[in-house]
C-alpha cells in the first residue's frame, strides 16, 4: 500500500484497519500516532483506533522514517521541498514540519524533523460518475474542482482521466507536476488512468507548451492550481482549444471567477454529492439524478 517506510510497529497497527478508509497518518515526535479513519481523527492502537491516547502507538524516530521514505536521499527531493512536502512511492504525500533550511530564499532541506503528515491516496473506480454525467455527456467543458485539502480532488481527477480516455476515447494528457495523479514509479507503473498520456514535471508553465505539441490532447488534466504561473499554463491550453479539467485549494469565488473555466465543482465531503456551478456561480445540473452519485464507489 505504499507505506513500507513506516516503522514496523505502526505498520503492524495499520494492518488491523481497512486501508480503504485510511486517508491520513500524523506522526509527531514522541507523541501518539493519529490517523484519519472513515473521515474522523482517532488514535492508532496496536489493534485498531481509539478516542483515547491510552495504549496508542508512538510515532518513533521521525528522521529515520523520512530517511526510509526517500531511500536515504532527502536531497533528491529538493525541488519538492520548496512546497513543504514530498511525494514518495505510490503517490503518498509526506508533509514535513521541523527546521526549514533555505538557500537563496528557497527551502533546500528540512532538519530536526518534528512532524510528518502522511496523506494516503486511493483509487475508487467510478467516483467521477456524477460529475461526468452532469458535465461531460455531450461536450467536455473546462472545469475546475475545488475544496479544502483532503476531500478527494486528486482522486476525482484520476477517475475522470480514466473515464474520458477509455469510455469517451478522448486524447487525455495528464500534467502531473508532483507525480500524485498517476503516481508512477521508474517502470511506468502507477494508478489506472486508462489510456491517458502522462507528463511528469516540476512546473506546469514550463512544460505545458511542449507537452501539448508532443501529445496533441483533446483534454488536459492537472491538479493544484495556485499562483499566476499555473493560471497562465492552463490559460495557454485553453487558448489552444484544449478542454482543461483541474483542481485547486482556492475557495474564494471572486478569485475562481477569474480563472478560465466554464464550470466549477465544489467538493464538500468525502463521498458526498458535489455541488456544480456555472461561470457566474449559479447552481446548475440539478436535473441530474442523485442516483448517479450513489453509484460511485468509495471503498468498502
Amino acid at each position: 500500500m505504499g507505506l513500507s517506510f513506516l516503522s514496523e510497529e505502526v505498520k503492524s497497527a495499520l494492518a488491523h484497519l481497512n486501508y480503504n478508509f485510511v486517508s491520513e497518518i500524523r506522526l509527531r515526535l514522541d507523541k501518539p500516532v493519529v490517523v484519519e479513519y472513515k473521515g474522523k481523527y482517532a488514535y492508532l492502537t496496536r489493534f485498531g483506533v481509539n478516542d483515547s491516547p491510552e495504549n496508542a502507538v508512538l510515532s518513533g524516530d521521525l528522521a529515520e522514517t523520512l530517511n526510509r521514505a526517500t531511500d536515504g536521499c532527502i536531497y533528491g527531493y529538493t525541488e519538492q521541498l520548496k512546497n513543504g512536502f514530498i511525494t514518495v512511492e505510490h503517490g503518498v504525500r509526506v508533509g514535513i514540519a521541523g527546521e526549514y533550511v533555505s538557500d537563496n530564499g528557497a527551502i533546500s532541506t528540512v532538519k530536526s524533523v518534528t512532524s510528518l503528515n502522511i496523506r494516503v491516496p486511493h483509487e475508487p473506480v467510478g467516483c467521477s460518475e456524477y460529475v461526468c454525467g452532469a458535465l461531460f455527456k455531450d461536450k467536455i467543458a473546462a472545469t475546475l474542482i475545488y475544496s479544502k485539502p483532503g476531500l478527494g480532488k486528486t482522486t476525482l481527477l484520476r477517475d475522470i482521466a480514466r473515464r474520458l480516455s477509455t469510455e469517451k476515447l478522448r486524447n487525455v494528457l495528464v500534467l502531473d507536476e508532483r507525480n500524485e495523479i498517476a503516481a508512477m514509479d521508474g517502470y511506468g507503473e502507477g494508478f489506472d488512468l486508462g489510456y491517458a498520456d502522462v507528463v511528469r514535471c516540476f512546473s506546469k508553465l514550463h512544460t505545458v507548451s511542449a507537452a501539448i505539441r508532443a501529445m496533441k490532447p483533446d483534454v488536459l488534466i492537472t491538479d493544484e492550481l495556485y499562483g499566476e504561473d499555473d493560471i497562465k499554463a492552463v490559460g495557454y491550453a485553453a487558448e489552444c482549444g484544449i478542454a482543461v479539467i483541474a483542481s485547486s485549494h482556492v475557495t474564494d469565488r471572486e478569485i475562481l471567477k477569474k480563472m478560465p473555466f466554464s464550470y466549477y465543482v465544489r467538493l464538500t465531503s468525502v463521498g458526498g454529492i458535489p455541488e456544480i456551478y456555472d461561470k457566474s456561480f449559479n447552481s446548475c445540473c440539478n436535473s441530474v439524478s442523485d442516483d448517479c452519485a450513489r453509484g460511485a464507489v468509495f471503498g468498502k
